[in-house]
């Protein structure tokens, strides 16, 4: 996974700030905010310096419903070009909570399958929306008791559920994606810290979420959001806090992945867009952040 060892006594200073020597997280990216066809998402990810991607979709056709025959086909691209799958961007639980229990474990079952087929680590999933005049109290049991039963399935087949804190899910605050993951309580479900999407719930992510979710997330993904009218931007020019963040991440030691998830050309509940140039700008964008904090990007 490219993970460096944290070196915590290695410290010095550099334009008036304290750096942390010996940090190195994981550059990915959502391919399909590139393009639809796989070859130019890792021909596009690969010119920007970026050799791992996180698969949603490839040919148009969502990961948790790609057949056998592409799905193998797309693993010899991605070893062809030498690239490592970060995570599975499944829609598992980006569903009204009224859904069938078993449409979910059949995608789940599938995002396994793609998971083992593609050696990627980590599983994305939601917490479940739920119909006007429901709250969110409402369906909390339901919401534990189907990712408890989630957990278990992941346990069992050796991969790691990260929950994603999209708006209009349970977990869509800081304090009911605490309630969720100590609520499971399994070292198979973490958190996927999204810092937009708490800009989207009217959350300021780093100030009233980072120290409560610290000890549980797992992996990052990158995009940055304007208050009030909750539009999306590159890394460092909205309101997610997302220098604070990255900041205090290196200085916690942490060392695993970070996901690109521009969505600066649309975005709706099903994914996003940005296109091989916006995505590149994304890119250099969060890259002179982690520059800027002593962050290698590998």
């Amino acid at each position: 996974m490219g993970r460096a060892n944290y070196i915590r006594d290695r410290r010095w200073s550099l334009g008036g700030r304290n750096r942390v020597a010996g940090i190195e997280w994981t550059l990915s990216g959502f391919g399909d905010e590139i393009d639809p066809d796989p070859a130019v998402q890792l021909a596009v990810l690969a010119a920007l310096g970026v050799h791992h991607i996180e698969v949603r979709s490839a040919w148009g056709v969502n990961i948790v419903e790609l057949d056998d025959s592409r799905l193998d086909r797309l693993a010899r691209l991605v070893a062809e070009r030498g690239f490592g799958v970060s995570a599975i961007a499944s829609p598992i639980g980006k569903v009204d909570i009224s859904e069938p229990i078993d449409h979910e474990l059949r995608r789940l079952a599938r995002a396994i399958a793609a998971a083992q087929r593609l050696d990627a680590p980590f599983i994305r999933v939601f917490s479940f929306y739920r119909a006007a005049g429901v709250s969110a109290a409402d369906i909390r049991d339901d919401v534990l008791e189907r990712m408890r039963e989630w957990a278990d399935i992941a346990e069992r087949e050796g991969v790691t559920l990260v929950h994603e804190n999209e708006k209009d899910v349970y977990g869509d605050t800081p304090e009911r994606v605490l309630d969720l993951i100590e609520s499971v309580d399994s070292e198979r479900l973490r958190v996927a810290w999204d810092s937009a999407n708490f800009v989207q719930v009217g959350v300021r992510p780093f100030t009233d979420g980072y120290a409560a979710l610290r000890p549980h997330i797992a992996y990052l993904q990158v995009k940055d959001a304007v208050a009030g009218s909750g539009a999306v931007v590159p890394a460092g020019e909205g309101d997610a806090e997302l220098l604070a963040t990255l900041t205090a991440l290196r200085d916690d030691g942490y060392a695993g992945f970070a996901s690109l998830e521009p969505h600066l050309i649309d975005f709706d509940s099903t994914g996003g867009f940005s296109g091989p140039e916006l995505f590149g700008r994304a890119a250099r964008a969060f890259r002179s952040l982690t520059d800027g904090i002593g962050v290698r990007l590998s």
